[in-house]
């Protein structure tokens, strides 16, 4: 299982971006589907999950009302669309993935992380 993360890149702060992942030679359906970021000198934070099921997304308290996830209608491609940004959303993001249940908000047992994408936020 192979991820593909793209769409990063430099915007001042209230600005837009969005994030792409695609999953390599298959589609996300029964796959969750999280973000997660890391900025410089800090652990790898929890920012979205969205399972498999469907009707259950959980974001985190920092980019709620600001940060939406959603999936295209043949389930190839993940989006997070990125709103509003502000400094402190600059980091590196991840997606990763699970089959057939649930991604914790840890990240743990994940099946696969996608090569990360650098987001920067100006002031």
């Amino acid at each position: 299982v192979q991820l593909q993360a793209s769409g990063g890149g430099f915007v001042q702060a209230g600005g837009s971006l969005r994030l792409s992942c695609a999953l390599s030679g298959r589609t996300f359906s029964r796959y969750s589907v999280g973000w997660f970021r890391q900025a410089p000198g800090k652990e790898r934070e929890f920012v979205v999950a969205d399972n498999w099921s469907g009707g259950s997304t959980s974001y985190a308290d920092s980019v709620k009302g600001r940060f939406t996830i959603s999936r295209d209608s043949a389930q190839i491609t993940v989006y997070l669309q990125m709103s509003k940004l502000k400094p402190e959303d600059t980091a590196v993001y991840y997606c990763a993935t699970a089959y057939f249940r649930p991604i914790p908000t840890t990240g743990a047992g994940v099946d696969a992380w996608g090569k990360g994408t650098q987001v920067t936020v100006s002031s």
